[in-house]
């Protein structure tokens, strides 16, 4: 798709939202008539046409409108350049690679997410774009350079007050976790009111840093992001260029491990690894355990499908691979790794205290193993096991047929792997690899 021919030829005409509409939300048929899906659900087009803070809407309900409603509609002019953002949105992962689509989902929700943001940097672009130093054609610019172009700009006239900055002081909701002479790292994990005004104040209320958890007025991406774990907020405490309303270092950061979410002051995403063994190598450490648990699904799940890819393949930069086991929340329920990488010879070392999680009642071990330890034996609440696609695995401890919790064992595709007699006397064959161990 041709975004400026089609788009333009759509949007000159910005009374015809109803061509705009079709032509973006419905099935289309390409050359050789395979039909297309819609490059645009009507609720994504609903908010991006909102977003552009030269829409008018003239009292149209968007989510409930008819046909008849599409003739009062006036798309403004900044909806073509924010359709085109959002279609040509790119991820770490190429089209086809596995996890592909999950993750440009991710990306998508996110800018979704911060559309509030780009409407007022439009606002500011609109009002202020014979000021602005540099390109000025909306159509070059891409979302961060627009804020880059717009951030001076402010559109109220209000002042505020230099704060007293007390560098001992934490706020209510929040408390210090990491004092050194480099950093200041506060935790937030307080899902109430309480929390929600400390990340207001750690974020400037919007007003010192674009971070949606600080937005006041509003708990929805608060709560959104504190259900799934702790924010934390990073600040150098010798830095001496401070904002006017906190006094806090203008220069900060939030982290959010569990969305994989490193962001600057202006919600610009970070490379952790070059943070935390770069200018935040102090913290690495500090950050381990946090950065373990942040790979589960609430402490109670792992499930890993790449070893190069998002946070995990962060971690595995940062600490290496047997460092994940050991630094993983005791209160794990399900333990899934996958390697679905065949051209990676990769080999997990499963450590003997993986008998430490006494919760666990799923392992699943896929293309990734030669040896499991006999510390497996401690895991009374397993349930199932599945060892499969482990070429290079010959032996299972003789133990787990005393599991008293085991249901079933899978060892398909472990062709060489030797089934102790204790499994073969107690349980029934399946074929494939299966094996019925219930009584």
């Amino acid at each position: 798709m041709k975004f400026t021919p089609l788009l333009k030829s759509i949007i000159l005409e910005q009374s015809r939202f109803e061509v705009l509409y079709d032509a973006l939300t419905q099935p289309s048929v390409d050359k050789q008539g395979k039909k297309q899906k819609p490059r645009l659900t009507k609720q994504e087009l609903n908010a991006l046409v909102q977003a552009d803070p030269t829409t008018r809407l003239n009292d149209v309900d968007l989510e409930n409108m008819s046909k008849d409603d599409y003739k009062k509609l006036k798309a403004g002019k900044y909806v073509q350049w924010l359709i085109k953002q959002y279609l040509t949105l790119k991820t770490e992962r190429q089209p086809g690679e596995n996890g592909y689509d999950r993750e440009l989902a991710n990306v998508k929700e996110t800018f979704m997410e911060d559309l509030y943001k780009v409407t007022d940097d439009l606002k500011k672009f609109e009002r202020f774009k014979g000021k602005i130093q540099g390109e000025k054609d909306i159509n070059k610019l891409t979302a961060d350079q627009l804020y880059d172009a717009v951030k001076d700009f402010d559109l109220t006239l209000a002042s505020t007050t230099k704060a007293e900055r007390k560098s001992s002081e934490v706020h209510p909701g929040s408390k210090l976790v990491y004092d050194g002479p480099n950093w200041r790292v506060i935790e937030i994990e307080d899902k109430g009111p309480v929390g929600k005004e400390a990340a207001c104040f750690y974020g400037g209320n919007n007003q010192e840093t674009r971070w949606c958890t600080s937005t006041p007025g509003t708990d929805q991406w608060f709560n959104r992001y504190i259900k799934d774990g702790p924010l934390y907020v990073i600040y150098n405490p010798q830095d001496t260029d401070v904002a006017s309303t906190t006094g806090l270092p203008k220069n900060r950061y939030q982290f959010h491990f569990p969305s994989n979410q490193f962001m600057d002051k202006d919600d610009r995403q970070q490379d952790l690894v070059q943070l935390l063994t770069g200018p935040m190598s102090d913290l690495k450490d500090f950050f381990k355990p946090e950065f373990a648990k942040g790979l589960t699904v609430g402490g109670e799940k792992l499930v890993i499908d790449s070893f190069t890819h998002g946070a995990v393949g962060k971690f595995i930069a940062l600490y290496g691979l047997d460092d994940l086991i050991g630094n993983l929340p005791a209160s794990l329920k399900e333990f899934q790794i996958q390697n679905k990488d065949n051209k990676n010879n990769i080999v997990i070392n499963i450590p003997e205290e993986i008998g430490r999680f006494k919760d666990l009642n799923m392992i699943m071990l896929d293309n990734c193993v030669d040896s499991i330890p006999d510390s497996v034996c401690q895991l009374q609440k397993l349930k199932f096991l599945a060892l499969i696609n482990n070429k290079e695995l010959k032996s299972i401890p003789e133990c787990v047929s005393n599991l008293p919790s085991l249901l079933f064992l899978n060892l398909k595709g472990s062709p060489n792997v030797e089934v102790p007699n204790a499994i073969k006397e107690k349980g029934t064959d399946m074929g494939g690899g299966m094996w019925d161990l219930q009584d």
